[in-house]
């Protein structure tokens, strides 16, 4: 995993979404330079879809959802949509889960104003969505919680 370097992050809000409100319809959009390392945070209340590369694909979508009076932090990993063989599938998840931790320390640390001033936002699931053609590669999974997270 690379470390996480608050200095190679940029934050924009979009929407009338600022630092600290709202909190549901909350939507991150995490992309990146391969050639600078630099990230790049989008929180709006919708994905920044004009920020996403659409022959890459590697950007970490995210949200915060209740269901049944739960909170939880839903993220969207889209691995291959049909676009690689299996082996090449399996390298980008590998990829993406190698740099997932970096990914959602960048998005805690980039709206840390937010779980300053919400610090049980540290506390919901974190479930992940592997989107995949291949079924072995299609999967959800709970990754700890924002706690774990944390520079």
């Amino acid at each position: 995993m690379s470390k996480f370097n608050s200095e190679k992050l940029s934050v924009e809000y979009r929407d009338c979404v600022t630092a600290t409100e709202p909190i549901i319809s909350r939507k991150y959009t995490l992309t990146h330079s391969d050639f600078t390392g630099e990230l790049f945070l989008t929180i709006g209340t919708q994905f920044a879809w004009d920020k996403v590369n659409p022959k890459m694909r590697d950007e970490v979508l995210g949200e915060w959802v209740t269901h049944e009076n739960c909170l939880y932090f839903n993220v969207f990993l889209y691995i291959d949509q049909g676009e690689y063989d299996l082996t090449t599938a399996t390298k980008r998840e590998e990829v993406f889960r190698r740099e997932l931790p970096l990914a959602l320390t960048a998005i805690r640390y980039g709206d840390r104003f937010l779980f300053h001033l919400y610090p049980d936002l540290n506390n919901p699931l974190i479930i992940v969505n592997f989107i995949s053609t291949y079924p072995p590669l299609a999967k959800q999974e709970i990754w700890q919680t924002f706690n774990s997270f944390t520079t």
